[in-house]
């Protein structure tokens, strides 16, 4: 049986090309998660962020109609220039509103940084709901869940196999984002983005502003109507016939602000409660004790007057790319497949320290299928002579490198077999 190989390790000059040659990156051009990213990093969308143009659609396009055909009869009807001032209050709440609907999508809800490696059993020993216990295999596990206390509650949170951390309280894991969002409220498939702890208020304000648009053009429209069937003296339908455009954004307002103006006295409830979506279908919180409830005025202090707190990420800090992160995965994958090699796991940091050239591993690679398939072939006569020996041989410089990255067991004791076998 073949000696397990020893990790990778590399030689100065080596440790010295990834230091010189390893180009610096921004974080966001090597976020593994399915966020994207808009000028240079600055701006974070969910996967889904394609809907916002929907979204934003929907609320110009109405605007636009109401502008173009509905005010020009209410800029005439109207003296002193009010009519001028009902289309720019218009204008007000649609710019209002797409602000709100940007600083919604285009910002970092709340996202937790994974952790590189999980906890250290000793770190959270005190504080745990569970022993942490050994596998089948020797290895250590991680309880999936630990108690700690909040407003003098007891609260349990659960342990994120993904980013391996404990997540903070309120915080849960988002399936379509591939993050951890603290205080997850949900994923909104109109701004494409989760809201969580930092655009939770943006979000309100944003649905609050569409029904206020909504039943604002809602609501002209239909003086719009009155001031038609008053200058025509005709019935409602030939005023409708007369001004299409109003029954259409009348029908669609009507229908819109049903939707957005449940939205909002839903989240109404939620902010004088201090409730998220999530804990409200998941917990349900008016059958037990809410441990986050300050009563109603400091739920509102809480979730409007608070500060911001500031990104845990930075996406536009510098770091070294992983440029031999590819290479180190190709050849832990040969290595894997092939029976004659020891089976080597080259994570992440391993994978930065390979800086060898890739021609090198897979002369070694050659060589040591050679070797395999001969002693595979032991019980066929040998028909060699020295100089084909030769070809199967390591080389001293083919040695050297092999001792660089830990494979000098698996080699030393192929030769002894092949010595104890002359």
């Amino acid at each position: 049986m073949y000696t397990a190989a020893r990790p990778p390790q590399l030689s100065d000059s080596n440790r010295q090309i990834i230091g010189t040659n390893a180009p610096n990156v921004r974080v966001y051009q090597l976020w593994k998660r399915t966020n994207r990213f808009c000028l240079g990093g600055r701006l974070i969308f969910g996967p889904d962020a394609g809907s916002i143009y929907l979204t934003a659609s929907l609320i110009l396009i109405p605007v636009i109609l109401f502008c173009a055909f509905v005010s020009q009869r209410l800029i005439h009807e109207f003296q002193h220039h009010m009519g001028n001032l009902i289309v720019a209050i218009c204008v007000v709440f649609t710019v209002y509103d797409i602000i709100f609907l940007l600083l919604t999508s285009a910002r970092d809800p709340g996202i937790i940084p994974r952790n590189s490696h999980p906890p250290d059993p000793e770190d959270d020993s005190s504080s745990l709901s569970a022993d942490w216990g050994g596998s089948q295999n020797g290895v250590s596990t991680i309880p999936s869940t630990k108690d700690i206390v909040v407003n003098g509650m007891i609260v349990r949170v659960k342990y994120c196999q993904t980013c391996m951390l404990y997540r903070p309280p309120r915080c849960s894991h988002c399936s379509i984002c591939n993050n951890c969002v603290e205080r997850f409220d949900h994923h909104c498939p109109w701004v494409g983005q989760c809201i969580g702890k930092r655009n939770y208020r943006f979000f309100f304000m944003f649905v609050l502003s569409t029904t206020m648009l909504c039943l604002y053009v809602f609501a002209f429209c239909w003086v719009n109507i009155a001031k038609i069937m008053g200058a025509y003296h005709c019935s409602l339908w030939r005023a409708f016939l007369k001004s299409p455009v109003s029954l259409i954004l009348i029908l669609y307002s009507f229908a819109t602000a049903w939707f957005v103006g449940g939205l909002t006295s839903f989240h109404l409830y939620l902010i004088f409660t201090n409730q998220t979506t999530y804990e409200n279908f998941r917990y349900r919180y008016d059958r037990r004790i809410n441990p986050y409830n300050l009563g109603c005025a400091r739920n509102v202090v809480d979730i409007f007057f608070s500060e911001i707190p500031k990104s845990k990420n930075n996406f536009r800090a510098k770091v070294k790319s992983d440029s031999s992160s590819v290479l180190a995965s190709s050849i832990s994958l040969r290595c894997t497949m092939n029976p004659e090699v020891p089976k080597t796991s080259f994570d992440t940091e391993m994978g930065k320290r390979c800086a060898v050239v890739a021609e090198d591993f897979e002369e070694i690679q050659r060589q040591i299928d050679d070797v395999g398939r001969l002693e595979r072939c032991a019980t066929e006569p040998r028909h060699m002579h020295l100089d084909e020996k030769a070809n199967w041989e390591m080389t001293p410089e083919m040695c050297r490198f092999a001792a660089e990255f830990g494979m000098e067991h698996g080699f030393t004791d192929r030769q002894k077999r092949q010595g104890g076998g002359k």
